[in-house]
């Protein structure tokens, strides 16, 4: 567990310092490191470039959940992989992985990452249509 704290906390830049998280204690730190990062995945999200890729995927993938897995998982892959490898993780399929498991570890542990988590979702996943009430598939 402690290597992963370690690449979450490897900060490339001064504009990612610790300045920029209020909190005193070690623990709040890596913390606030961990939505910094989360959060600029969502942002890179909104990158005019990113977010035409993503659009291109969806409308190729006609909401086609095979599809969707086909065309735009891996633009979207491709674009946390950009923000995530200044962080320590590998820039390859593995990285986004062991990120989504410690955003998934986090969001138990503050309500913040899980909120950024769920944002994050929506930009991945197409809305899910609930089936119609009584909606049981007949018998025949």
């Amino acid at each position: 567990m402690a290597s992963k704290f370690r690449v979450l906390n490897l900060i490339p830049t001064a504009s990612h310092s610790a300045a920029n998280c209020s909190s005193a204690s070690q623990q709040n730190h890596i913390t606030c490191e961990k939505q910094m990062v989360l959060s600029e995945v969502i942002q890179a999200f909104s990158v005019p470039e990113n977010a035409a890729r993503m659009e291109e995927a969806r409308e190729s993938a006609c909401n086609d959940m095979g599809k969707m897995l086909q065309l735009v998982l891996p633009v979207a892959t491709q674009i946390q992989q950009e923000v995530i490898k200044a962080y320590g993780f590998n820039n390859e399929g593995e990285g986004v992985l062991k990120f989504a498991r410690l955003v998934k570890m986090y969001e138990t542990q503050d309500p913040e990452i899980a909120a950024m988590s769920a944002k994050l979702k929506s930009l991945l996943l197409p809305p899910l249509s609930t089936p119609p009430i009584g909606g049981a598939i007949p018998a025949s």
